[in-house]
């Protein structure tokens, strides 16, 4: 099992808190592809915050191709550090790219006309 160290008083928030420390451990092969998380409420227990709080992270890292949800079988992680970089970067470029008056396929399609 891998080791979370939380700030309360820190201004990131606790969500973003477990995200990160959960990014650190995969990076760090604390967790390795394959393995299987602890229930959520497990963590917020170890954590002491709220379940919602872990959920929130997990979700996130989720989203970031980091983690996989499976019914009946749990979260395993699923990625690696690189492309979770990979994902937080495209997710990055998209937002950059809407507040200039960009749609994502217009996006796309500069993208795929780069060299």
């Amino acid at each position: 099992m891998f080791t979370v160290k939380l700030q309360p008083d820190e201004p990131l928030a606790l969500h973003d808190q477990v995200a990160a420390e959960l990014r650190r451990a995969i990076a760090d092969g604390e967790a390795a592809r394959g393995e299987r998380l602890p229930p959520a409420r497990d963590l917020a227990a170890v954590l002491n915050v709220n379940a919602n709080t872990v959920l929130r992270a997990l979700r996130i890292l989720r989203d970031e191709g980091l983690l996989e949800f499976r019914r009946g079988r749990g979260i395993t992680v699923s990625g690696s550090p690189e492309s979770g970089a990979v994902v937080t970067k495209a997710r990055e470029l998209i937002e950059f790219a809407r507040g200039h008056g960009y749609r994502r396929e217009e996006l796309a399609r500069l993208i795929e006309s780069l060299p």
